[in-house]
């Protein structure tokens, strides 16, 4: 990332209420950008939007992507340079419950936001987050890459590989023509501070720890491409500044760790995690009907060569730098000052 490049740009962020959302709301902030939010309100208590003070540094706006009568009357009278849409109903087993919710977050949400930025006349480039789970999956153990078959067998997946659909074809009849490149990036497993969803692995084991509690995996033996939210965010915005500068570059790229430290199941991480917060160990409940695949992999292979950029942390510094935060918010220090303090000490890494 370039400083230079980033400062004084108009941007546009959906999900900035989110967890990952946040982080880059604060990191386009201390960038120099001028973020301008668009999203529901937070669904989570506490979230990390309003503990890092989010709405205090950008201009953020509550709206529903699902309704594009809404989305129209966001960005009515608004400019902006970039787009990065980070939007989304994230978690699989809400997905399971509710298909149509997630359908129309992650699917229709997209495609009611690039028609309304149809009317916007300064874009330089538009990155769409979807998810590693975008592709097919055999259970194979393989790792993916960008040109592998696009699939899901819950609805979250399925809804996200749509979206890859609905990505590609706004690109190819409306935007290409204007030189406006969207784009998609495929991010694998993330983990960080400030995360207090339901259904993800650490909030999980945090709010047991905070309530000495057991924590409970449905599937230790499950692999993922676990990635510190750093990685996974300052990917994003590397690719985001080349789809802007080098018309050349890739559609679609995948981030996850580096492929030394890219296998770690869910038992490992949650071992880890709960020792660093000094709480008991987790126990196994299977859960039977489960859609999650057990075995996740993908290939960043292509985002190393094409941006020179690669994860920084591997997944046991992931895990550390993740639980650092959680220990020293629960002991009382402000969630802004740590997320500020943990993205100056990545910068500083080689």
């Amino acid at each position: 990332m370039t400083p230079a490049f980033w400062a004084g740009k108009r941007v546009l962020l959906t999900g900035h209420t989110g967890f990952k959302g946040s982080w880059a709301a604060l990191w386009l902030v201390r960038l120099g950008a001028k973020v301008t939010g668009l999203s529901l309100a937070p669904d989570q208590i506490p979230a990390l939007h309003d503990l890092a003070g989010v709405s205090d540094l950008i201009d953020g706006h509550i709206a529903d992507l699902r309704n594009l009568t809404e989305v129209e009357a966001a960005l009515s009278g608004r400019s902006f340079d970039l787009v990065l849409h980070m939007a989304a109903q994230p978690i699989v087993r809400t997905s399971v419950e509710d298909p149509i919710g997630t359908f129309a977050s992650n699917v229709m949400g997209t495609a009611h936001l690039l028609q309304a930025l149809r009317a916007q006349t300064g874009l330089k480039a538009v990155l769409c987050i979807t998810s590693d789970k975008v592709y097919a999956n055999n259970e194979q153990g393989r790792a993916f890459a960008e040109g592998d078959a696009l699939g899901g067998k819950d609805p979250y997946s399925a809804s996200k590989a749509a979206a890859e659909i609905i990505i590609q074809s706004y690109a190819r009849s409306y935007f290409d023509r204007l030189g406006v490149p969207v784009a998609s990036a495929r991010g694998g497993n993330v983990i960080g501070g400030g995360d207090f969803s339901r259904d993800r692995i650490v909030a999980d084991i945090v709010r047991a720890a905070r309530s000495q509690d057991v924590t409970v995996l449905r599937h230790p033996e499950a692999t993922r491409p676990w990635q510190n939210v750093l990685d996974c965010v300052a990917g994003y915005l590397t690719y985001l500044e080349r789809l802007a500068t080098d018309p050349a570059a890739p559609r679609a790229l995948n981030f996850g760790p580096r492929p030394e430290g890219a296998v770690v199941t869910v038992g490992e991480l949650a071992t880890r995690a709960t020792r660093a917060l000094g709480a008991a160990d987790w126990r196994h409940e299977p859960d039977p009907n489960s859609l999650e695949a057990r075995s996740l992999g993908i290939d960043a292979s292509l985002a190393r060569s094409v941006l020179g950029f690669e994860s920084r942390l591997d997944a046991p510094q992931a895990v550390d730098w993740t639980m650092d935060w959680y220990r020293r918010q629960g002991d009382g220090e402000g969630a802004q000052a740590l997320c500020l303090e943990q993205i100056a000490r990545y910068e500083g890494l080689s």
